[in-house]
């Protein structure tokens, strides 16, 4: 039985799509990842499966519960952590998270066992009152609530936006250990980086699903070659390249532009050549392999 089973998932608000026709599936004790940007519909798709709002088309199972006919039943199964700090500000770390397993009919001793190698690094500050925590306790803090009565699955919501580059490793970290409990985990994040960690990801952009498929898979199926130019004026070079006819895509990534070519036997040359009539300084082209931001680029500029 598959964890999680979405099909044609369809969400309006004033007529404006949210999603459209979602469908995928998550398998047992796996992380699977929705990446994409802001507004590619993750939120609507985590509150939809959680049960917090009804789809206007399609259905979705949490195991073999309907999350229309069995939400109060799903509500008791899942553990969801939301995009925003959503605890009670004004009471402690330790009352917070006793009051999430009463909610729960649970105790925090029942569970402790699941929520041990989390809850011990904020154990110290249990009595500092939650809108004094950094991002990371923060975090910390309210996955340990989302974990308390035991979940089947997880939805986590943009997890690490604004979180320190330390507090995100060790919520990944995290992460893979809840995996090995046997817990399904579905993340959403608008970072790319983040995506290698996942077992399998589905590509969102505009509220549609591009393509599903292990992080590995994407990037061998990556189509062109692909290469990294730098030059001495970066936003000119990206300028110049995208008037450059032999270019068929352009985009820049940190300290360089990853191009592909129509004709990749001109590249380097001709290409070097057209940079330099242009003014160009400092020219430096070669090929490189792609990486996931690279696939996911690839993807929505075909679509």
């Amino acid at each position: 039985m598959k964890a999680v089973t979405v099909s044609h998932i369809s969400k309006s608000y004033a007529k404006i799509p949210a999603l459209q026709d979602i469908c995928f599936e998550a398998e047992p004790g796996e992380i699977f990842g929705l990446i994409g940007p802001d507004g590619a519909g993750k939120t609507t798709l985590f509150r939809i499966l959680t049960t917090l709002i009804l789809p206007d088309k399609g259905s979705a199972t949490i195991g073999s519960l309907d999350i229309i006919k069995d939400y109060r039943e799903i509500r008791t199964r899942v553990g969801y952590m939301p995009g925003r700090f959503s605890l009670y500000q004004d009471l402690t770390v330790e009352e917070n998270l006793r009051f999430f397993a009463t909610v729960f009919n649970t105790t925090i001793e029942e569970n402790y066992d699941l929520i041990k190698n989390i809850y011990q690094q904020i154990e110290p500050f249990k009595t500092r009152r939650a809108k004094a925590l950094s991002g990371g306790m923060k975090q910390k803090l309210a996955l340990c609530c989302a974990l308390i009565h035991k979940p089947d699955i997880l939805f986590l919501d943009e997890p690490t936006t604004g979180v320190d580059p330390v507090s995100r490793k060790e919520l990944w970290e995290m992460l893979k250990s809840l995996r090995e409990q046997n817990i399904t985990i579905l993340v959403s994040t608008p970072y790319m980086d983040e995506a290698g960690l996942c077992d399998r990801i589905a590509f969102m952009t505009g509220g549609r699903i591009l393509r599903i498929d292990s992080p590995q898979n994407m990037i061998a199926q990556y189509q062109d070659p692909l290469w990294a130019v730098r030059g001495k004026n970066m936003h000119k070079l990206l300028n110049d390249l995208r008037s450059n006819k032999n270019v068929k895509t352009s985009f820049a990534f940190g300290d360089a532009h990853h191009i592909t070519c129509y004709d990749e036997a001109l590249i380097e040359k001709e290409l070097e050549k057209f940079l330099l009539e242009k003014g160009h300084e400092e020219i430096l082209i070669k090929p490189i392999t792609a990486t996931i931001e690279d696939c996911f680029m690839q993807l929505t500029n075909h679509e």
